[in-house]
């Protein structure tokens, strides 16, 4: 078996198994042989099934943001948020079921008809981290049950706790065995079963870009479908003329969401010339005002990082960019608590050759760095490997357009530091991934488009 830690306390939340290369395998090939009876019913039949576990869950969905808060370390308020986040994904998929649509083509022959039809991929496999134990399971899952494939999911073995809790509420809705599978234990074991059957016909994968080139250069040998979300670099540009104090808030709200633990969190802060030193206090000044702590209270906290590992990388980049010369304007070291806490830190003085600036910190510090005019911003956020999300804060309209349409990104936010619902397509370019998640172009990543030719009709 495998225990699951408390990150707050170090206590043991519970015990999720530790599967065996014969179990996976098992898992897999109920997966692939319950392909075909789901994949012929009918769409509202799906969608009512989705629909059902939908509500179930959604009865319950304290009892699920209590468990991801044990298992994960997020607060409360933060584990209720990704709990309705998830849910939106399974209510939206049980209505885009139906919505699966082909298209007639004009014929290039006299007697023929042209049909474009759309039918399921086949069995999938999914692969999801830590980071948002319930969200990533509902959005890949559901979107694979409504276009008609199967699916088994690997969870984090991390957080998997919330993930068992999600099937056994699909069991009881009635999804069957093998329909939705799931197997926890050594993830490179399961990540090579997972793309060496060939029975499998899709990826989807979320997680380290290192292991998504990994994914995808073994999925090549099949040539399967892949959906990649992977890392990200994201600016968080702020210009002169934005709203400062929604530019503030934006920006503490999207940074501090699982305690920076997160993709598209902000990892670069460009602000210009003018308001940059002010926008710095001000937010020091948010942010000193946020209390530290374990996850379950009633107002937002500060959380734990997931592990040693987490704590000791945070630690590294700050250090390095304090020997380099950054500012610390606040934080900047473990935090008094001790185990897996750190001080949400601000670090001004940055400059774009240090590590902090190349390298996804997956923590609660807010690294600020000055930029001049607009040309200079575009070049400096598009200096990167990365290309998943990008914020811009701008009351010109015209530049809006402009930057939502020279930053190199999957997404663009402007104005907001809110990225995410079920109706939108998520992902990114460059090493950030490829293929969408979410809205109507998710399903679209599920499914083989099939040209049929009837002729004859003449007869």
């Amino acid at each position: 078996m495998i225990n699951v830690f408390n990150p707050a306390d170090g206590s043991v939340v519970g015990t999720a198994p530790d599967n065996s290369v014969a179990e996976v395998q098992a898992a897999i090939t109920r997966t692939c042989d319950a392909f075909p009876g789901w994949s012929r019913k009918l769409a509202k039949e799906r969608g009512d099934l989705l629909r059902r576990w939908f509500e179930l869950v959604r009865a319950d969905r304290l009892v699920f943001a209590e468990l991801l808060v044990r298992e994960n370390g997020k607060c409360l308020s933060e584990a209720l948020g990704e709990i309705d986040y998830g849910l939106g994904f399974i209510e939206w998929y049980a209505e885009e079921a139906k919505r699966v649509y082909g298209d007639t083509i004009p014929s290039h022959a006299a007697n023929a008809q042209v049909i474009v039809v759309k039918e399921p991929a086949g069995p999938t496999a999914a692969i999801t981290p830590w980071n948002f134990p319930f969200m990533m399971i509902a959005r890949k899952i559901a979107t694979a049950l409504a276009a008609g494939c199967t699916m088994i999911i690997k969870p984090s073995e991390l957080t998997p706790l919330t993930a068992y809790k999600l099937l056994e509420y699909a069991r009881r809705a009635g999804i069957p065995e093998g329909v939705f599978e799931m197997v926890t234990g050594n993830p490179k074991d399961i990540g090579q079963l997972f793309v060496s059957d060939t029975r499998i016909r899709k990826i989807s994968f979320t997680g380290s870009t290192a292991i998504g080139k990994l994914l995808a250069s073994a999925c090549g040998n099949d040539l399967k479908k892949m959906t990649l979300e992977l890392g990200g670099n994201a600016p968080f540009i702020v210009f002169d003329d934005a709203s400062f104090d929604d530019a503030v808030a934006g920006l503490v709200s999207a940074k501090l969401r699982n305690s920076g633990q997160v993709c598209i969190s902000p990892n670069r802060v460009y602000v210009q010339d003018a308001i940059h030193d002010r926008f710095v206090a001000a937010v020091a000044q948010k942010v000193a005002a946020i209390r530290v702590d374990q996850g379950l209270q009633d107002e937002f906290v500060v959380g734990p990082l997931i592990n040693q590992l987490g704590i000791d990388k945070v630690a590294e980049l700050v250090d390095d960019a304090k020997h380099a010369g950054a500012k610390v304007v606040l934080g900047g070291k473990p935090h008094a608590k001790g185990g897996l806490f750190y001080e949400p830190t601000v670090l001004a003085n940055l400059e774009d050759e240090m590590r902090v600036a190349q390298t996804e910190i997956f923590g609660p510090v807010f690294a600020i760095y000055r930029f001049r005019n607009e040309e200079e911003v575009v070049r400096r956020a598009n200096n990167t490997e990365y290309g998943l999300v990008a914020y811009v804060y701008t009351r010109d309209l015209g530049r809006a357009f402009r930057m939502s349409r020279n930053i190199e990104a999957g997404m663009v936010i402007l104005n907001s530091g809110s990225v995410g619902t079920a109706s939108i397509p998520f992902g990114g370019v460059k090493h950030s991934g490829y293929g969408r998640e979410g809205s109507y172009y998710g399903i679209e990543e599920y499914v083989e488009v099939k040209y049929v030719l009837m002729a004859g009709l003449d007869k």
